[in-house]
C-alpha cells in the first residue's frame, strides 16, 4: 500500500492481481448484477490508487480496507441505481385521472346546452326573466326578491313558478 501511495503503477497492478477477485465478489454480492459489479470493481481500484496514502496499517489489514471500500462503493451504486430508477419510472398512478379540460365533443355539447338555455330565458316575459335571474344568479331568497322588485311575496312566488314551468317545457330535451 505504501508503494501504491507513492504512485507506483506496478504496485497497483500487483494489488489488483491479488485482490480483484475478492473485491469483485464483495461487490457482486451487494449488487447482484455482473456488469455493475465489474464497473464498481474498477471504481474501487481507481479510488484505492487515489487514496492509498490515507491507508493506515494500525487501523486494519489491507484486505479489510479493500473490503470496506468495495462494500461502500457497491452500496453507493445500489442507492444511485434505485434513485435513478425511481426518477425514470413512469408515473402510472396518475395515468388514469381524467383530464380536467373537456374534450371537443363535450365542449360542443355544453355550448349547445348553453345556447338552448339562453334562448329559453330570452323567451320568458321580461318580469319573469328578471325574477329568475335575481333568484338563481344573485342568490336572493323569495322575500329578498320581493323587496328588491318591490312586489308582494305571492306575486314573486307566482312569477318564479310560472317561469320555471315554461323553462322546464322549453328545455325538456336537455339532460
Amino acid at each position: 500500500m505504501r508503494r501504491c501511495g507513492a504512485g507506483e503503477q506496478a504496485a497497483l497492478s500487483g494489488l489488483y492481481d491479488q485482490a480483484s477477485h475478492l473485491v469483485y465478489s464483495v461487490v457482486l454480492k451487494v449488487l447482484a448484477n455482473q456488469a455493475d459489479a465489474e464497473e464498481v470493481t474498477l471504481d474501487v481500484f481507481t479510488q484505492i490508487w487515489r487514496t492509498a496514502q490515507s491507508y493506515e496499517a494500525s487501523k486494519g489489514s489491507v484486505t479489510a480496507w479493500l473490503v470496506m471500500v468495495a462494500r461502500s462503493r457497491a452500496i453507493d451504486r445500489m442507492r444511485s441505481r434505485a434513485t435513478r430508477q425511481r426518477r425514470e419510472e413512469p408515473i402510472f398512478e396518475y395515468a388514469d385521472f381524467p383530464s380536467a379540460s373537456s374534450g371537443p365533443e363535450q365542449s360542443a355539447a355544453e355550448g349547445q346546452r348553453r345556447s338552448k338555455i339562453l334562448s329559453a330565458m330570452a323567451d320568458l316575459p321580461a318580469e319573469q326573466r328578471r325574477a329568475v335571474e335575481l333568484a338563481f344568479f344573485s342568490g336572493l331568497s323569495h322575500s329578498e326578491l320581493a323587496e328588491r322588485l318591490q312586489l308582494p311575496l305571492g306575486t314573486v312566488k307566482t312569477r318564479l313558478r310560472s317561469s320555471m314551468l315554461k323553462l322546464r317545457e322549453s328545455l325538456a330535451g336537455i339532460a
